[in-house]
């Protein structure tokens, strides 16, 4: 997996003060993306060992309130399987910090997975359970609504995975 770009003090990708990591590759090409560039998966610079610990090294922060993954798409499956480790080692070392995602595919809190079946991999059940957040659904231009809290369309939910998951029903953790 590469990865396009890292914000290290992000205020606008979820609650608090977070690391952001915007990962490359995507396919759904969403007309009006704000990240486009990022939805080639060979662009950016490899997602490895070296930058793993870098972000772990600055989640230690007592500043900083989380992580918030983003793209590309995340839940890509080629992205699932290099940030389904990742997650599990952030949820180890920092168990308090949430931990937020958006996606362009639907969860389905009743199966626990993606809608779309063409994103659930092997990784998708445990990756989705171990976020705190989930912002999901496309980025529909005819929908965009400037005044939106973390999500850019009306199309798009903020939900409590955890709760969403213990309900088999969609909770969401913003209107």
């Amino acid at each position: 997996m590469n990865y396009a770009e890292i914000k290290w003090t992000d205020i606008a990708n979820g609650e608090g003060v977070r690391i952001s990591l915007f990962v490359s590759g995507c396919t759904h090409h969403c007309k009006n993306c704000f990240n486009e560039i990022a939805w080639d998966f060979s662009y950016g610079k490899p997602f490895d060992e070296e930058i793993v610990r870098k972000i772990l090294d600055g989640l230690g922060q007592s500043f900083i309130a989380g992580l918030s993954l983003l793209g590309g798409e995340p839940l890509e499956p080629v992205n699932q399987k290099a940030l389904l480790p990742f997650v599990k080692r952030v949820k180890e070392l920092y168990p308090r910090k949430d931990i937020w995602c958006y996606t362009g595919y639907t969860f389905d809190p009743a199966s626990g997975l993606l809608r779309e079946s063409r994103a659930n991999a092997p990784e998708t059940g445990e990756l989705l359970s171990l976020f705190d957040v989930l912002v999901d659904g496309p980025f529909v231009e005819e929908l965009k609504k400037i005044t939106l809290k973390f999500r850019g369309s009306s199309n798009q939910r903020v939900l409590d995975v955890k709760k969403s998951l213990a309900a088999k029903n969609a909770v969401l953790y913003l209107d």
